[in-house]
């Protein structure tokens, strides 16, 4: 029987225009044979530039690298430029993206500084004015950004879809012969707002490089659908996300199945993850995640992985979790200095293993390893250096020294020094 080789990996991307996104020196591009980019948006009230300005910077520290704040009112707009000279005196040169609902024509008009300070717009098209006025608002929008050479984000939103059009293909759809479900009247009406407002744009002078599309939903396969037959229609770089994701695991776990899909079938160029946090809790967790659907899928490296066991009746000490999640939280801080000082260091990989069964074995195949002892096993925990026993700990400091090997390792093997053959 004839076999063919198994794939490897994601479908090649499809060919899409490439949009740039950039803030002095720094530079992101978007689409074509361009890496995914992770993006967050901030959740404070951005007429409070030190607040805004402070959970920017964190989101830029963890990996963001666009981030996006709202701005709905003047106090907001003029709060702008004033955001982007604190973050350039923290050295923080993360491009910023303007989200625009109702009133963004008139606060780009008359707040220029804050047109000129943002890299981008997000322009909703759903929600630009209505009647007569929508054409017109819309339109000016589209001349701030011609005018300062910025690129936009058309996005569509099923919450807030453009009435007038959504009536007119609901009647169009009326005297087919077999008419569509409510649901695909629904996905139509996503797909060509978003694209007959990004031809719109192109007409009234934006370049067709400064345009990108999404079409955000908050159910897992109607986000697939959609995007699926918006890839077809159109060569548009486009931004993936589910529009409410929800909180905790729910959140993670719906963008992780709606996404994987979808940037698998080589469709999306930059993601958002719209996680809920929790009371109290952090707001780059939605960084780390669109970090980690990327990584754990080999589209990109962000920070060294830790493979850890998930414990079982023989793994009855939490020592092993223990020094889990001090590697795993160690890695990641280190990465923003890191990342400058030793290239390559995130595609790194380190084993974190609970007993016999598989520790010694998946600790060989990682770049470093350490199985701890199981239930009833000698108190000893070998370590693995790239296939190779280096050392065995016993005693109360296995994090420490752990942790030690680790650092030299890296010192060793990816200073901007060393020469990998």
């Amino acid at each position: 029987m004839t076999q063919t080789a198994i794939p490897s990996g994601p479908t090649d991307r499809r060919a899409s225009r490439r949009v740039l996104i950039s803030h002095g020196e720094r530079k992101i591009w978007v689409g074509g044979d361009a890496p995914v980019v992770v993006q967050s948006m901030t959740n404070t009230d951005t007429a409070n530039a030190i607040e805004t300005a402070i959970q920017i910077r964190d989101l830029a520290r963890a990996g963001s690298e666009l981030v996006r704040l709202t701005v709905d009112r003047p106090e907001a707009a003029e709060a702008v430029p004033y955001i982007r000279e604190q973050l350039d005196k923290m050295e923080v040169d993360v491009p910023l993206v303007g989200d625009f609902h109702y009133n963004g024509h008139t606060l780009l008009n008359d707040y220029p500084e804050c047109a000129k300070a943002l890299s981008k717009y997000r322009i909703n098209p759903g929600n630009v004015g209505k009647g007569a006025k929508r054409d017109s608002q819309f339109a000016q929008m589209i001349e701030v950004a011609a005018r300062y050479d910025k690129p936009v984000r058309i996005g569509v939103n099923w919450g807030s879809l453009d009435q007038a059009l959504l009536a007119r293909i609901m009647d169009e759809n009326a005297v087919r012969e077999n008419p569509w479900t409510a649901q695909q009247v629904m996905y139509e009406a996503l797909i060509t707002s978003a694209i007959e407002n990004a031809q719109r744009a192109e007409e009234l002078g934006l370049g067709r490089d400064k345009i990108i599309l999404s079409c955000k939903v908050s159910g897992v396969q109607d986000l697939i659908a959609v995007y699926r037959e918006l890839g077809k229609r159109c060569d548009y770089p486009l931004h993936l996300g589910l529009t409410e994701a929800g909180m905790g695991s729910k959140g993670i776990v719906a963008s992780t199945a709606a996404l994987s899909v979808l940037l698998q079938e080589g469709i999306g160029d930059t993601i958002r993850i719209s996680l809920t946090p929790e009371p109290g809790g952090d707001r780059t967790k939605e960084v780390v995640v669109g970090q980690e659907i990327l990584q754990t899928m080999g589209l990109r490296k962000f920070t060294p992985m830790v493979i850890a066991c998930p414990g079982c009746g023989r793994t009855t000490s939490t020592t092993f979790q223990e020094l889990a999640d001090n590697i795993q939280t160690f890695l990641r801080d280190q990465m923003p200095e890191w990342k400058k000082t030793y290239p390559g260091v995130e595609g790194m990989n380190v084993a974190v293993m609970g007993c016999i069964v598989n520790g010694p074995g998946e600790s060989k195949h990682a770049n470093i390893g350490i199985s701890l002892p199981g239930t009833g096993e000698s108190p000893a925990a070998p370590v693995f250096v790239d296939g190779a026993k280096v050392a065995t700990l016993r005693g109360e400091r296995i994090v420490e020294e752990f942790q030690e090997i680790v650092l030299n390792y890296v010192k060793k093997n990816y200073s901007k020094d060393h020469v990998q053959i």
